[in-house]
């Protein structure tokens, strides 16, 4: 499967996504500067990486949302292209209103970063074909505002058509309801809070992150 990993100043997680994306597909991801206004063609995925885009600052992940690449990112996504977008790239997908809600600043407006322990929610859709769900999974996290919220509302839905891919087991960030993933409603598009591919081999102390890509492998292929 040919993938894409986007590229934006500041952004320091980019090579974590592209080495976990070659060791599982054998193949290395295109890397995507921000300012082009194109995707490679064939590309089966777009990852949107973690870190601190454009420093992080006006509002996280607002800035890289507005760039030209993510002009056809989500282009692509309306057609049914698989995107992925994780802590950072979580936040961008927000901003570029391919996903509801927004990330604050986490409960204890502190840094945090530790293994998370997630349950897993929906467990059918192509990036998590290959969890069970309720599931429980370790996954780290790194972030400052991973604060998921919604209103009522919107979270009812999320639920009610069960688009939360992934919660925490425990209280991480202040998150409401403990989400920590989310996919769109066509499934093709999941932001997480939490760093799968930083899970890919056993001398990260564990393999949960790398069954992720794996699962979307095996239906891309399929």
């Amino acid at each position: 499967m040919k993938t894409a990993v986007l590229v934006f100043p500041g952004s320091n997680c980019d090579r974590d996504l592209a080495v976990a994306l070659e060791r599982v597909t054998g193949t290395a991801p295109a890397m995507v500067w921000h300012g082009e206004t194109a995707l490679p063609d064939g590309v089966g995925l777009v990852a949107v990486p973690g870190g601190f885009s454009y420093g992080d600052y006006l509002r996280s992940g607002a800035i890289a949302a507005r760039s030209p690449i993510m002009r056809a990112v989500v282009e692509a996504a309306d057609k049914g292209l698989p995107v992925l977008g994780v802590c950072n790239g979580f936040q961008v997908l927000t901003e570029a209103g391919l996903l509801p809600g927004a990330l604050m600043r986490n409960a204890r407006l502190t840094f945090v970063c530790r293994d998370a322990t997630l349950t897993v929610g929906n467990a059918s859709s192509a990036f998590t074909r290959s969890y069970a769900a309720g599931e429980r999974i370790v996954v780290p996290v790194a972030h400052h505002d991973g604060n998921y919220y919604a209103d009522d509302e919107t979270l009812d839905r999320l639920e009610g058509e069960n688009r939360v891919a992934f919660r925490y087991a425990d209280t991480v960030n202040g998150s409401r309801r403990d989400i920590a993933g989310i996919l769109n409603a066509r499934g093709n598009v999941l932001g997480m809070m939490p760093h799968p591919e930083r899970r890919v081999e056993a001398a990260h102390g564990g393999t949960d992150g790398r069954r992720l890509f794996e699962g979307l492998l095996e239906t891309v292929g399929a």
